[in-house]
């Protein structure tokens, strides 16, 4: 990926990486409400102004990945086959997800879901994050599939696939001292996909074409 961005693509994708090792760094020791954006920015050794040109907030920075995971959920209903049907999409985007980015396996996922529990900027930004993202994912859903999926089961069938997701990673993670072994972590979420996807595949699959 990296060997096809420009010059400048690859510098930011850098510094957007040394900010967030630094932040996970300093909430891990020094603690989340101690840390200050200066501080992340003079480890990562940027000027505290460029810090906002990559995130906006700390809280912003514990969800590095989450538009590129999204992204990869809409490009992947984008490119549906006509022997594809909305579960299938989903199923097939949880794929591309996960070789987009290695976050949910990384020393911040585990201090994001600690921190999730015990500060209510991270618990509501994270529920900003999961609710956009369902929101996103749900319109195009139901603009892709309008012959099987109206507005409300757009929504529904994508709640029930975010929140399988969300589910097995505070699971696995949840009192967690080290990031999940990978091979573990993705079986399990598969596994939670599948359960809330089969019902759905078997209701769909009942419906006659609207």
């Amino acid at each position: 990926m990296l060997s096809r961005m420009s010059l400048r693509d690859r510098k930011r994708a850098r510094t957007r990486q040394a900010l967030v090792d630094a932040a996970t760094e300093l909430f891990a020791s020094k603690g989340y409400d101690e840390t200050t954006i200066a501080d992340i920015a003079a480890a990562a050794e940027i000027g505290t102004r460029t810090f906002f040109a990559y995130f906006a907030s700390k809280e912003e920075l514990l969800f590095p990945d989450s538009d590129a995971r999204v992204q990869a959920t809409l490009d992947a209903i984008a490119t549906r086959t006509p022997d594809e049907g909305p579960t299938e999409v989903l199923a097939r985007a949880l794929v591309g997800a996960a070789e987009i980015s290695d976050d949910m396996v990384s020393r911040l996922a585990v201090l994001r879901t600690r921190l999730m529990r015990t500060v209510p900027a991270v618990r509501g930004r994270a529920l900003q994050v999961q609710l956009d993202a369902q929101h996103q994912i749900a319109r195009h859903l139901a603009e892709a599939f309008p012959d099987r999926l109206d507005h409300v089961g757009a929504a529904a069938l994508t709640g029930a696939f975010v929140g399988a997701i969300s589910g097995a990673l505070q699971a696995l993670l949840d009192g967690a001292d080290q990031p999940a072994d990978p091979t573990t972590l993705h079986t399990a979420i598969r596994t939670a996909t599948d359960v809330a996807l089969t019902p759905w595949r078997e209701h769909l699959a009942r419906q006659p074409a609207r």
